[in-house]
């Protein structure tokens, strides 16, 4: 199996997970906006296309972005980067987002493209992956309970540097 590119059959609805193209780039963008509105949180795309292209399509990659596909039409997403662990003293991977739109959730869309980042870490070499979620989404917490992750007990804080 690649880590770039796998597809699955589910129940009759097949689903592709792919490597985010720059084509995509639009799609992912208004996927980004639909899982801000999930988390409750605001998002602006105006001024997302570039700094993603630049991401995700420098070399060496910020951003490893994937996204879930049925029937030519997007469903989910997943992006990561590498960072680094102090305490652990090694690279782990971060996997910043993964989202899969309501009417696509239960169908096992979710859990390939958790798969995809891991496979990602492991082909890196790196012995972790971690990611957040926030702390009313119960949901979240069982699917990834369900794929043997364990919560760390943190609060994330984030401190605005500029209006951008």
């Amino acid at each position: 199996m690649s880590v770039d590119t796998d597809s699955i059959g589910i129940g009759g609805a097949d689903y592709s997970v792919c490597t985010v193209r720059p084509a995509d780039l639009p799609s992912l963008i208004v996927l980004c906006a639909e899982h801000a509105r999930y988390e409750r949180a605001s998002y602006d795309p105006s001024t997302k296309l570039g700094l993603l292209k630049d991401a995700i399509f420098t070399h060496p990659a910020r951003l490893f972005a994937w996204m879930a596909w049925k029937d030519g039409v997007p469903v989910g997403y997943a992006t990561a980067t590498v960072e680094f662990s102090t305490w652990a003293a090694c690279n782990y991977l971060h996997m910043d987002c993964l989202f899969v739109e309501e009417q696509a959730r239960g169908q096992a869309v979710g859990a390939k493209l958790l798969h995809v980042v891991k496979e990602k870490a492991r082909v890196l070499g790196l012995r972790e992956l971690q990611w957040q979620t926030p702390d009313w989404n119960l949901d979240a917490m069982r699917f990834y309970a369900r794929h043997g992750a364990s919560a760390k007990p943190k609060q994330r804080f984030v401190l605005a540097l500029c209006d951008t």
